[in-house]
């Protein structure tokens, strides 16, 4: 696939639905993991221009940062701490609207207002968070959930086979 993306007008479910077939053809025999990581990062920050979007994979019991679009970020977070740590220790996808209210959040950017952090699980293993950021209160719905959980699945489907 050209390095280029289809950027659709539409509602959010609209772009996710276009998004996802062009992500998966960015994949398409790439093994990589830090390359695909690093266009999918890229994909979703440029059709949605969400404030920051990228992974923390699991590295020496924390999460280290990995591939991402916006500004400078927190290199390593505690599996117990904010919502990277919360979504890694649930193994669940965890949706805040205000992250000033959400007990024990860690302000890597003061611009962020609230956040969607979803965890690929390989083996029964959290082995990254995917995490974005809005400099919009409650900017995350559950359309953004579905549409990114199918991402999720794809990265998890395809995880064994990057190197």
């Amino acid at each position: 696939m050209a390095e280029d993306l289809v950027k659709i007008e539409g509602t959010r479910a609209e772009k996710y639905t276009s998004l996802y077939p062009q992500i998966q053809s960015l994949l398409a025999g790439e093994t990589d993991k830090y390359a695909n990581l690093a266009n999918i990062a890229a994909a979703v920050h440029e059709v949605f221009s969400f404030f920051w979007v990228g992974f923390y994979l699991t590295k020496e019991n924390q999460l280290v940062l990995g591939p991402f679009q916006g500004p400078v970020a927190c290199t390593r977070i505690p599996f117990h701490k904010g919502v990277c740590g919360h979504a890694y220790t649930t193994k669940e996808t965890v949706l805040v609207p205000d992250v000033e209210v959400f007990p024990g959040h860690i302000a890597c950017a003061s611009a962020s207002k609230s956040e969607i952090v979803l965890p690929a699980i390989v083996n029964d293993e959290v082995v990254l968070v995917f995490d974005l950021d809005s400099d919009q209160l409650a900017d995350f719905t559950e359309v953004d959930q579905q549409g990114l959980e199918k991402i999720i699945e794809l990265i998890e489907e395809s995880w064994t086979s990057w190197v």
